[in-house]
């Protein structure tokens, strides 16, 4: 059972951080794109995985803690 729970912790802690890159290069995508269209994509992007990020850390915090 405490592997699983590793896993798990793993899991989502790579995928926090993966998500948490995506956001940073979005971001970097939006302000050195000169089309507007495209950078406001990008931008839009960048907030939703900011998002997703947010709920990975809430729930790795919360695995982690039950450890």
């Amino acid at each position: 059972m405490a592997d699983d729970k590793m896993n798990t912790r793993d899991c989502l802690q790579r995928a926090w951080m993966n998500t948490m890159e995506l956001v940073r290069d979005f971001e970097m995508y939006s302000k050195r794109i000169e089309d507007e269209e495209v950078s406001e994509v990008f931008k839009k992007l960048a907030e939703e995985q900011g998002m997703q990020a947010s709920n990975l850390r809430e729930l790795y915090h919360k695995y982690d803690q039950n450890q």
